[in-house]
């Protein structure tokens, strides 16, 4: 999982520079004027202060150390100087970026709430997608994690996120927060400690069990500080000082009496080909309202795959739709052959193929491999994130090809037969570690340790390709 929120601080906090504050005299608090704030529920009285722009001074570090064991609950939320330099970024440096977050909670934390609890997980968990997209369900990072929960595309399909050319589950909110919550319960199940499973979350488990052996088998997250990427001893602390920025905003002068709402919105039913455009036209819609609503909707249009779908569409167009309901979903469906037309000219275009993987054989060459599935290397490059033609025996390609060309040969490559016990599958505190073996591919991997697929031991180890060395080691359970 990618860290996606506030990168500038990550030299300060990992490198300690931020020192404990002395106690300071108490500070007199601007007089609150009462401001009229209506909603579309009911309108009430909230105190805001008439100077927005104080910053309290930096209060005691007893005090912040005894605010955050008021809110502690399962999740342990440690003072000290890392977690005070987020606190401070938080309510001193960036309030602005407080304030959004402010001002966008209410949008997804009944949501989270929602699902934490249906799967007996810690309430304070739905902070953390702040941390990872800071509220925004069509974020992408640059590792290309997409998402409020900022997952890549292995692991999205590996948790059941439909992610291909024209759907992108990894960006509907109720979905990928079930599998946001189905993950972290699998990390935990491993580690046993919930910084740990944090810290997996951000760099992958095979990168905290690595710093687990490396620190000599330590087991928390501040005793392997200094054995993880710089990137994840910044996560844990700044999802600390996040979880207290937002419950003692009042106390920093943080108000924000806007909320974000979600547009009011119907639902309707759809099994056919959908265009965005057309149905737009036809009831008077925005269509920037539709791909709102429809975040995981990529390409303007929901193709035909035999799949009914709920489409969310802005309150009041179902009165407009009903009259004439089949008349506008048959036009909309109606534009199909326009809308593929349009789509075969784009380089990502995968519409209409179907998904076959193929492992890469001793000879093989991008180029026999493209002629043999009558596909370009140009595309075989951009499906499987490759950079030049360099591939080697044993690698996983994904390859769209046309209907009728499956039948090509997608066959794996011949695997080693598996030993019966392999000697080199380390079981250390629970945790499964397989070390790679001089020729190991993860098809043989899988093959020697039934139970376990490709998909799960990349997602397991934060892996980006499938490439493997010799004595690497491997969480394979």
């Amino acid at each position: 999982m990618k860290f996606f929120a506030i990168a500038i601080l990550v030299s300060i906090a990992s490198s300690g520079i931020a020192q404990v504050h002395e106690v300071k005299d108490s500070v007199n608090v601007p007089v609150l004027d009462s401001v009229e704030v209506k909603d579309s529920v009911k309108a009430e009285l909230i105190p805001i202060p008439s100077n927005l722009d104080f910053i309290p001074a930096d209060d005691a570090p007893e005090l912040i150390a005894d605010r955050l064991s008021c809110l502690q609950r399962t999740i342990p939320l440690t003072y000290n100087n890392r977690v005070h330099a987020f606190i401070e970024y938080f309510t001193v440096r960036d309030r602005e970026y407080t304030r959004s977050m402010l001002r966008k909670k209410d949008l997804y934390f009944p949501l989270f709430e929602k699902k934490l609890k249906e799967y007996n997980l810690p309430d304070e968990l739905k902070y953390l997608s702040i941390i990872e997209s800071a509220l925004n369900p069509q974020a992408y990072s640059a590792a290309q994690a997409v998402g409020l929960w900022q997952f890549m595309s292995g692991t999205g399909k590996y948790l059941g996120l439909q992610n291909n050319w024209s759907i992108d589950e990894r960006m509907d909110p109720e979905k990928s927060t079930e599998a946001a919550c189905k993950y972290l319960s699998e990390l935990y199940s491993i580690f046993k400690d919930w910084h740990l499973a944090l810290a997996a979350y951000n760099s992958g488990p095979g990168t905290v069990s690595w710093a687990i052996r490396r620190s000599g088998y330590k087991r928390t997250f501040w005793e392997l500080y200094p054995y993880l990427p710089r990137e994840t001893r910044s996560y844990v602390p700044q999802f600390i000082a996040m979880v207290y920025a937002i419950n003692y905003a009042p106390e920093h002068n943080l108000y924000e009496p806007a909320h974000e709402e979600l547009m009011p919105h119907d639902t309707v039913m759809v099994s056919k080909f959908f265009h965005f455009e057309t149905f737009s036209k036809l009831t008077g819609t925005c269509p920037e309202d539709l791909q709102v609503l429809n975040p995981t909707i990529r390409k303007n249009a929901i193709p035909e795959d035999g799949k009914q779908r709920v489409v969310r569409i802005p309150k009041g167009v179902k009165e407009i739709l009903e009259p004439q309901r089949k008349l506008i979903l048959d036009s909309a469906a109606s534009k199909k052959k326009e809308w593929e037309t349009l789509a075969k000219k784009m380089s990502d275009f995968t519409y209409g193929r179907d998904r076959n993987v193929y492992y890469v054989r001793y000879g093989d060459a991008l180029g026999t491999i493209a002629q043999r599935f009558h596909v370009s290397v140009k595309n075989l490059r951009q499906w499987n994130n490759l950079r030049g033609n360099l591939i080697r025996a044993g690698q996983r390609l994904v390859i769209w090809v046309n209907p009728g060309n499956t039948q090509t040969s997608v066959q794996p490559a011949p695997a080693a037969e598996p030993a019966a016990k392999p000697v080199n599958l380390i079981v250390t505190e629970g945790i499964k570690t397989y070390v790679v073996q001089p020729g190991d591919t993860l098809w043989d991997i899988t093959k020697k340790l039934p139970g376990i697929t490709i998909e799960k031991i990349k997602s397991l180890n934060n892996l980006k390709s499938s490439k493997l060395k010799p004595g690497q080691k491997l969480i394979v359970g």
